[in-house]
């Protein structure tokens, strides 16, 4: 099953739009877990089994991992994800973007050594750079358009002929680079104007929205201003208030309150 595919599915049996990031900061963690050397995959993995219920999908982000030398607890997360909760898709968020043989390894890393059903990417250095990803037509390409961060007006609002260069971008995407139907946008929750933009250009094509959450981007408008024709096509993620929604014992029952509260809020405006 393609990835296109597994997240509609996930969006209909699950009836949710919660994509659940996955940023491990042990610092966070409740203290049960000072001293486990396994403490990485242990709290994500207890994180993963207590939101699944309400996810559509988990986005595990590869520098919370990678920086910690916690590499194989990402690997074996993904693969306890597809093995625990079969359907669920996993986006790695790597925002990876080079060029040549650079950009086919970076397909290959998160495509086969992490088994991930997307990787999120850069588009900065044009369509070359993404190629790899595009061409792998049973996985996801979710390309940044228009991010959640304050500073992404400091070239992606920049006028290019008459309209804001993220406008083109989407533009490009939607008639250019999705010829296998697996690509998705990146749109912050943070800019609604610029997110209903993007979703007249683009039609249906799915959208992560990061920054609902700990960033104060606002439920209700994105629902306003981002649904699909069909209701769906959403993946609103949220990381840090759902992991760390509680720093004690109940932790992973405090995260799947907050998961359930948050695709409880989005389905209310749907």
């Amino acid at each position: 099953m393609n990835f296109a595919t597994a997240l509609k599915n996930r969006w209909r049996d699950a009836n949710s739009l919660v994509c659940v990031g996955l940023d491990p900061e042990p610092a966070k963690f409740p203290p049960g877990f000072t001293g486990n050397a396994d403490a990485v995959f242990a709290f994500c993995r207890d994180i993963v089994d207590a939101t699944a219920e309400y996810a559509c999908a988990f986005k595990p982000q590869i520098a919370h991992f990678a920086a910690r030398d916690a590499e194989d607890a990402l690997s074996r997360l993904i693969a306890h994800i597809h093995a625990a909760h079969p359907g669920i898709p996993v986006i790695l968020d790597a925002k990876r973007g080079d060029i040549g043989s650079t950009a086919q390894h970076y397909a290959t890393e998160a495509f086969d050594r992490y088994e991930a059903d997307a990787v999120t990417a850069n588009p900065w250095l044009g369509r070359d750079s993404v190629q790899p990803f595009l061409d792998r037509a049973d996985r996801g390409v979710v390309i940044l358009c228009h991010t959640s961060n304050p500073g992404a007006s400091d070239f992606q609002d920049l006028d290019a002929g008459g309209r804001p260069l993220y406008q083109h971008v989407a533009e490009r995407v939607a008639r250019d680079w999705n010829g296998n139907g697996n690509c998705a946008l990146v749109v912050g929750a943070t800019w609604p104007r610029q997110l209903r933009e993007v979703r007249a250009i683009v039609g249906d094509m799915p959208l992560l929205i990061p920054g609902v959450g700990a960033q104060g981007g606002d439920v209700k408008a994105v629902v306003d201003n981002g649904l699909a024709s069909d209701g769906a096509g959403l993946l609103v993620s949220s990381s840090r208030a759902i992991l760390y929604a509680s720093g004690g014992d109940d932790y992973a029952e405090a995260a799947a309150s907050a998961a359930k509260a948050l695709r409880d809020g989005i389905n209310r405006h749907r």
